[in-house]
């Protein structure tokens, strides 16, 4: 996995594995096991117990990459191991460790009509599922009635409610959540907004998208995928009716926007 360049993972003690989610590890227990990370649980039990204890389902994984790991490195070998797995964990680490510098990165920096365009949020209930650092919620804020601003993972929560009373932004709520477990009613949101979610598993995801949405509302994904590519989510997307757009994402080239109306 190349580098995104967010951090200098040099200065990042390994202990940062603590603190990670399970939702982390269950995207790392399907990655392919590898010598650095096998080097690192060897050399870090504690790491190793904190992974199976928030996450059972790693086990394999965890095993596989001790197996692959070097015996007694030296502390040089050892930190060449703890750099090159934190360097893979980029995005996740900045969400555990720094989210307002997340926040300055170049690629959220689009224009705000980009999204304000795609629908009429005044009075409306939203959803913002995989707020992050809030880019979409903050932005149709102070418009919409209310937002529910879901996200799975603490940090950024306390950080969404920090960056809430700084805005003045009190019809913003953050709570928790996923894509396929949003802790809400059927029928409940008039618009359902999500950037860079949905894609790993098309079918739970729509239907659970579309359970929250009322009858007539509507499902915003912004951005949904690289505009460069006809990848299985376009196609299943395109597949269930939903119109699209290009648009820039400043640093990171040409992304797709896509909008459906629900009919039920």
């Amino acid at each position: 996995m190349s580098s995104l360049g967010w951090l200098d993972v040099s200065t990042i003690n390994i202990n940062a594995l603590l603190l990670l989610e399970p939702l982390h590890l269950q995207y790392l227990a399907s990655r392919k096991p590898d010598q650095a990370m096998g080097t690192i649980l060897q050399a870090h039990p504690a790491i190793q117990w904190y992974f199976k204890q928030i996450f059972p389902e790693i086990d394999g994984y965890v095993k596989e990459c001790l197996a692959l790991g070097v015996p007694n490195p030296t502390p040089e070998e050892q930190r060449k191991a703890e750099i090159e797995v934190l360097d893979s964990m980029h995005d996740w680490l900045i969400y555990v460790l720094n989210p307002a510098l997340y926040d300055q990165l170049k690629f959220l920096s689009w224009d705000d009509q980009s999204l304000l365009g795609m629908a009429n949020f005044e009075d409306k209930i939203v959803l913002d599922i995989g707020s992050g650092t809030g880019r979409l919620a903050f932005t149709v804020a102070p418009y919409a009635q209310v937002v529910f601003a879901i996200e799975p993972i603490p940090n950024l929560r306390r950080y969404l409610w920090q960056k809430r009373r700084i805005l003045g932004l009190t019809n913003v709520y953050p709570i928790d959540g996923t894509i396929t477990q949003i802790p809400l009613p059927a029928d409940f949101a008039d618009i359902l907004m999500a950037g860079h979610v949905f894609g790993d598993d098309f079918d739970q995801e729509y239907a659970e998208m579309r359970r929250v949405v009322k009858n007539g509302g509507m499902i915003l994904l912004h951005p949904g995928s690289n505009a460069n590519s006809e990848d299985p989510a376009h196609e299943f997307l395109i597949g269930k009716g939903f119109a699209f757009d290009i648009f820039e994402e400043p640093g990171d080239g040409l992304k797709r926007k896509y909008w459906l109306t629900v009919h039920k």
